[in-house]
Formats: C-alpha cells, sequence, structure tokens
C-alpha cells in the first residue's frame, strides 16, 4: 500500500479527497466518542484516553484493500498503518481535543498507545492516549475536557451508555457531560459547503457543538 493511499485514509484527508461535493453540507464524517480522564499519582490531570468509532460510510472506505490475507477480517496489526496515520492526521486540528482549567489551556503530548479495531458490524474504533504536555491543573482544581471540530467537517457525540468516567481521580472528585444541541433546521439548512468556504480561518464554528466533561472536587 503506497504513502498515498495511507494517506487518503487520513481521518480529515480520505473524506475530502475522495468523497465528491455529494454530500453538500457539513458534517461528513460522524464519530461516537467515550472519553476517560485519566489522573496521576499527584492527583492531577495526566492523560485523556479516547475510543471513538467511526459512521459506517467512513468505516467502510477506510478498510477497502486492507484485509491482506484475505481472511475477511482486519486484525489489530492490519489496522495498525491506517491508525498511525489516523492519528498523525489529527495533530493538525488538536486531536479535536481542548482542555481548560479557568482561563488556562491545558497542553497534550504526543498520542500514545493508539491502534484502531474493527467491530463484528465493521465500524472502525480508534484507540488513543493524549498525555498532559503542560499546565496540568492542579489537584482538586476544576477542568473542562471538550471534544469537537472546530470546522465541523466531523460531528462528534458522546455515547449513551458510559460516555466518560474519571480514572484514579482523588476522592471527592467527579464528572457531568454536557452533549451539543442538534443544530435546528434554519442552522442545518445554511452549513453548505459554500458556508464552511466563506468562514474565517479559526472562525471555530464547531465551538457550539462540543461535547464537554467538567470535573469538579470537593476536596
Amino acid at each position: 500500500m503506497t504513502t498515498l493511499r495511507l494517506a487518503l485514509c487520513g481521518l480529515l484527508a480520505a473524506i475530502a479527497a475522495t468523497f465528491p461535493i455529494a454530500a453538500e453540507a457539513h458534517p461528513h464524517v460522524w464519530v461516537t466518542a467515550r472519553s476517560e480522564i485519566v489522573f496521576g499519582a499527584d492527583g492531577k490531570m495526566a492523560a485523556v484516553r479516547h475510543a471513538w468509532t467511526f459512521d459506517e460510510m467512513f468505516s467502510s472506505f477506510a478498510t477497502q484493500g486492507l484485509d491482506a490475507n484475505g481472511d475477511g477480517k482486519l486484525t489489530r496489526e492490519e489496522l495498525q498503518p491506517l491508525a498511525e496515520v489516523n492519528v498523525t492526521s489529527l495533530k493538525e486540528f488538536g486531536f479535536f481535543t481542548f482542555s481548560r482549567e479557568g482561563d488556562k489551556k491545558v497542553g497534550f503530548a504526543e498520542p500514545v498507545d493508539y491502534w484502531l479495531e474493527q467491530t463484528p458490524a465493521g465500524l472502525l474504533i480508534l484507540h488513543f492516549t493524549l498525555p498532559v504536555k503542560d499546565n496540568a491543573p492542579p489537584k482538586g482544581a476544576p477542568l473542562k475536557v471538550e471534544v469537537y471540530d472546530p470546522t465541523y467537517f466531523v460531528a462528534f457525540e458522546f455515547a449513551k451508555d458510559h460516555p466518560a468516567k474519571l480514572v484514579e481521580a482523588p476522592a471527592g472528585c467527579a464528572l457531568d457531560v454536557a452533549r451539543p444541541k442538534e443544530p435546528d433546521a434554519a442552522t442545518s439548512k445554511k452549513l453548505s459547503e459554500s458556508f464552511f468556504t466563506g468562514l474565517s480561518p479559526g472562525a471555530n464554528f464547531g465551538a457550539q457543538f462540543s461535547n464537554t466533561i467538567s470535573v469538579s472536587c470537593t476536596s
């Protein structure tokens, strides 16, 4: 498989370069997300761990030609090159993961422990962990983690069951999950390609469709 073929399977490049403008409006890719906020021994946030399930169309396209042994199943090893391309593509978009403690932005390092699996229904699930790079909130400080695509090319929605959890969190910490509202009819009607082409760089239109995990601690 050529580098170009792999590049075309990148999370955004694949759809943008390969699917015609038959899909006239954003979004073009749908992801069901589950996220974990992992804490270190010092009680501070250490990482965010994601499991993102892609929609049927994207999963079908991205896996074309990857069944090397022709057994009708895709192993973790067969999917690993695609997993690497996906996380590489995500870097440009901040991994669609944004975290703050008040007004302070939390930075993330390169992803680790990334891999893809295919469900019996043929859907792809991307697993990866984002270690906190700098500005980790102090122990017990309230914090937020948001998951969204600023361009709204990809629509994220937290899973209905077990959307998020805290791992090794200090005693007294709990989370709350807020899902975005569906765009109303008027908003949906205007989400054409021309609308998004006309947006200024850094418009951050997709922020209004953010999935948010809020963490608060009593001690």
